[in-house]
């Protein structure tokens, strides 16, 4: 039987939550990965993450036993840079509401970094930053407000680590919104195209798929490029999530962790007015979903889930709560 992989000629992972929470790897992450690169085929790591360069995830993914080098990372600091290079003057002033990776990501770019609004940027560029103080954000909303176009990473309003989630870029984004409600913003990150279409062309990938464990960034992100998806569980969203999921954030297959990308596809198919998955059979009675078949392993319960979400996806009037109770395993 065939391995979900096997259609494709290239994988790009999300990092956080798929690849590794925090400093720690994601159970299963470097077999999977190896065994990938064995089959020939292609890999690239994508991070909406700008508070760390490229350099520190070549060595964070090599000290979890991951191959990676330079070239396999893309992140959205990189990503508006080439952006930003398109749209702004050769050397144009820029301030930067960041971390340092972001700012040396600037200054690679060619732009002149400056430090306070009075110095006339003509872009305010915003990104991930664990030390964000408000003063930073003061002078982002100063320059915005003076005319300096408005230019982000990325939107996510939380990031998973090995401890639970914490406030992201988004977070940060939005307490500067809320001085500049009006200004436009041009964003790089998923779930906009700029990051994976980047992504793409570097890889040289005529089928890629994207992995990740966000709807709203991950999986939108490749529905943006027309390109297939997969959600893991290892990081951000839940079966909660899948179930109610919008069409455009439904990603094609779904697993455990990457090792699903080494198995056969979840096939789900209708028999009246059941869906089917392997052992799993969903139906609706009274607006009610209900599930039947084992549900003693991951796998099974993962069976029965993509087997909810078809009939969900049919018709978000139903209420598949307690159906989802019965998947204890998966959160």
């Amino acid at each position: 039987m065939s391995r979900f992989i096997d259609r494709y000629d290239a994988a790009m992972f999300d990092l956080d939550g798929v690849v590794y929470l925090g400093p720690d790897g994601v159970e299963g992450a470097p077999a999977a990965l190896a065994e990938l690169r064995k089959l020939a085929v292609k890999v690239g790591f994508v991070t909406n993450n700008a508070g760390r360069s490229a350099d520190v995830v070549v060595d964070h993914l090599n000290t979890l036993g991951i191959e990676c080098q330079l070239s396999d990372v893309v992140t959205s600091a990189q990503a508006i840079a080439q952006v930003m290079r398109r749209e702004l003057p050769e050397g144009a002033k820029v301030q930067v509401c960041g971390a340092q990776a972001l700012k040396d990501e600037m200054i690679t770019a060619g732009f002149t970094v400056v430090n306070d609004f009075r110095e006339g940027p003509v872009a305010v560029v915003q990104g991930y930053d664990p030390y964000l103080s408000w003063p930073s954000l003061d002078n982002a909303g100063f320059a915005i407000q003076h005319g300096a176009r408005w230019f982000c990473s990325n939107t996510d309003f939380t990031r998973p680590t090995h401890l639970g989630l914490v406030p992201g870029a988004g977070a940060q984004i939005a307490a500067l919104r809320a001085a500049v409600p009006d200004a436009p913003i041009t964003v790089a990150g998923k779930p906009y195209p700029p990051l994976l279409q980047e992504t793409i062309q570097r890889m040289k990938a005529d089928a890629p798929v994207f992995v990740g464990d966000r709807l709203d960034t991950d999986i939108e992100g490749a529905h943006n490029v027309g390109i297939d998806s997969f959600m893991v569980f290892t990081g951000a969203h839940g079966k909660q999530d899948l179930v109610t999921a919008i069409p455009e954030q439904r990603p094609t297959a779904i697993g455990w962790n990457i090792d699903g990308l080494l198995e056969p596809q979840r096939e789900a198919s209708w028999q009246a007015d059941a869906v089917i998955c392997r052992g799993a059979r969903a139906e609706a009675r009274d607006g009610i979903v209900l599930i039947d078949g084992p549900l003693n392993s991951v796998s099974e319960q993962l069976d029965a889930l993509w087997a909810i979400a078809q009939l969900t996806w049919s018709d978000e009037s139903l209420d598949a709560a307690e159906a989802l109770e019965t998947l204890s395993l998966i959160p």
